[in-house]
C-alpha cells in the first residue's frame, strides 16, 4: 500500500528533476552561447529549469494515474 493512500497525502515526487535540469542547461548554454556570456546564462538555466520541475513531475504523475483514475 502506498504511503498516500495510509496518510490521505501525496508523497512529493521529484521526478520531473532530472528533466528540468537538463533542459534548463540547454536553454543556459544556447543563451550564453549566443551572448558570448555562458558564465551567467548558464546557471541561470539551470535554476529556471529546477523552477519549472515540479511542474514536469506533476504532469507525469497525473498523466500516470489518468483524469478518471483520481485517488
Amino acid at each position: 500500500m502506498d504511503d498516500h493512500k495510509k496518510t490521505g497525502k501525496k508523497k512529493s515526487s521529484s521526478a520531473g528533476l532530472p528533466i528540468g535540469m537538463c533542459i534548463g542547461i540547454a536553454i543556459g548554454a544556447a543563451v550564453g552561447a549566443a551572448t558570448n556570456n555562458l558564465g551567467t546564462w548558464l546557471p541561470i538555466g539551470l535554476c529556471l529549469g529546477l523552477a519549472l520541475a515540479p511542474a514536469l513531475g506533476q504532469k507525469k504523475d497525473d498523466h500516470e494515474n489518468g483524469p478518471d483514475n483520481k485517488q
